[in-house]
C-alpha cells in the first residue's frame, strides 16, 4: 500500500510530532507510515484522514499485489 500521508500533511504545515499528537500514537508511528513500512488499521487510517481533512481513499493507495 502506497500512501500521501507526507505530502498532505506538509501542504497543513504539520510536523510529523503534531500529527501524531493529534491522533495519538507516536512521531515513528508516522514516520513509519509515510515510508510505507507500516499499514495502519482501518481506525488509524480514518483519524489521519480526519485531521489532514482528506478522504482515506486519497491519502492511501492499494498497490498490484497488495
Amino acid at each position: 500500500m502506497k500512501n500521501n500521508v507526507r505530502n498532505e500533511r506538509a501542504a497543513l504545515k504539520l510536523t510529523q510530532d503534531e500529527l501524531a499528537k493529534c491522533i495519538g500514537v507516536s512521531r515513528q508511528t508516522i514516520n513509519a507510515m509515510e515510508t510505507n513500512k507500516y499499514v495502519p488499521s482501518t481506525v488509524l487510517a480514518l483519524k489521519v484522514a480526519k485531521v489532514l481533512k482528506k478522504k482515506v481513499e486519497e491519502l492511501f493507495m492499494l498497490e498490484e499485489g497488495d
